[in-house]
């Protein structure tokens, strides 16, 4: 019955949707009224066809049929910390994103963690593969599923320091792989890039650029052809682009590891971007981090973790933790964004930006390769350059009202107070100490309003 009532229809052309599109518009010139670009400088037209298409394309690789939701803990006082990791598991969350500063006690801990339903992602830093000998023997006696996020390019680039020194961070790391052959030791940090200010583009460039470094390190390793990788990401809220970029990194990956004839899935941790997150209309960001935790699911994201509304000034609250885990809880049992698999698969307008997001990041990746390769660009402070360079961009979007921040740019309620509910230093913070090179800061677009608006608070 449905095949004889589309029978009826003609099939329509992109040229004919195009000249229909131009009449309606009245003279108006097509290019300036309906075509915008983005920050990455890709046009982005009104429509997109199938005529656009020569060829299928490219499925992509390591899809999850379905995303785990994740509740982050930090790891300070254990009975504490214990405390919290049994009620988020308790009260919908399937795993756990536990970051620690310091050396931890595993047992209090994970007193009886459920390690055959719940899976853990750790966020370490600190580098220490005596610990991480304790830990991971811990773990595989209780066959954990696991991911231990080790990145010591991360702290480099982050903190301008290695943990220790360039030598002993790379013996301590290979250390640590070795005692966990087969089990994924290594993650991937792009979610500073994002955070910093860089365009897709360039995450996803940098991404592939600096997980080559430990490819290229590794090769010779003996467990090297049973080396997991995890790429730990943040979403920003250009919902389309951001689904297609975690499809994009997929692309990416499988084309790198094909290179060095290792399995060409990786796995994907997603979280909210903390760049457009804000002070005042905190509310709002809820609807963030909503849209943001969407593009992850629908893009192919293995886990999905979530942040607080009030994050940026709040210490941890079980309120905005309920909050932040029922949002995932919502999405998943009500929304049903984990039955299909890859559900963005035929839709021309992500298929196109996918490729084309794909295409140049991979131009972008051979550039810093032909440069030397990642660490030898961030030694000379290249890839800062390059960072600042976009972050400003997007900076003067923000302050010429181009990019809008809902209730910071634009509307902004007047009566909003912020100064007497400070319970955390909101604002980048930086403290002089001599480093090996120039680090990458992650800050918020709306930073020097709110310094202005506390200011105006004050008066």
């Amino acid at each position: 019955m449905d095949h004889f009532l589309f029978s009826e229809f003609n099939p329509v052309s992109a040229k004919q949707w195009k000249q229909k599109i131009q009449m309606e518009l009245k003279g108006a010139d097509y290019n300036d009224s309906l075509i915008w670009q983005s920050l990455e400088g890709i046009h982005v037209r009104p429509f997109y066809h199938q005529d656009d298409f020569t060829e299928d394309a490219a499925p992509i690789p390591g899809a999850p049929s379905q995303w785990n939701i994740l509740q982050q803990v930090y790891l300070d006082d254990p009975i504490i910390s214990h405390r919290l990791i049994k009620d988020a598991l308790s009260k919908g969350a399937e795993g756990v994103y536990l970051t620690a500063h310091e050396p931890f006690d595993i047992a209090a801990v994970f007193k009886d963690f459920p390690f055959e339903t719940a899976t853990i992602y750790f966020s370490l830093h600190f580098l220490d593969a005596d610990f991480m000998e304790k830990l991971s023997r811990f773990l595989k006696n209780n066959k954990a599923t696991v991911y231990y996020n080790i990145d010591i390019i991360h702290h480099l680039a982050s903190e301008g320091n290695w943990f220790h020194s360039l030598e002993k961070d790379h013996e301590q790391m290979d250390r640590i792989i070795g005692l966990n052959p087969g089990t994924a030791v290594l993650g991937i940090h792009t979610n500073l890039y994002q955070n910093a200010g860089a365009n897709i583009i360039q995450q996803l460039a940098y991404a592939l650029a600096h997980a080559n470094e430990y490819l290229n390190h590794l090769k010779d390793h003996k467990d090297f052809k049973q080396l997991p990788l995890t790429f730990v990401l943040s979403t920003g809220s250009n919902y389309f682009f951001e689904i297609a970029k975690i499809r994009a990194l997929r692309l990416l990956y499988a084309t790198l590891a094909e290179a060095y004839g290792i399995e060409q899935v990786c796995h994907i941790l997603s979280l909210p971007s903390k760049r457009n997150k804000t002070l005042y209309d905190y509310n709002v960001n809820m609807l963030r981090t909503t849209t943001e935790c969407m593009s992850a699911a629908l893009g192919g994201s293995n886990a999905v973790c979530n942040v607080s509304y009030d994050v940026l000034y709040h210490k941890s609250n079980e309120f905005g933790e309920r909050i932040s885990r029922n949002q995932l809880i919502i999405m998943k049992a009500e929304s049903y964004l984990d039955y299909t698999s890859n559900p963005a698969d035929g839709s021309y307008y992500i298929e196109t930006l996918t490729r084309e997001l794909s295409e140049k990041a991979l131009s972008l990746f051979k550039e810093i390769e032909k440069g030397g390769g990642f660490l030898k660009q961030l030694k000379e402070g290249i890839l800062q350059k390059k960072i600042k360079e976009s972050s400003l961009k997007e900076q003067e979007w923000f302050d010429s009202g181009k990019l809008v921040l809902l209730g910071t740019n634009k509307y902004p309620n007047p009566n909003d107070r912020m100064s007497t509910d400070l319970e955390l230093f909101p604002f980048l913070k930086t403290k002089p100490r001599k480093t090996l090179i120039e680090p990458i800061f992650e800050k918020r677009l709306a930073e020097r309003l709110e310094k202005e608006r506390l200011e105006h608070e004050k008066n």
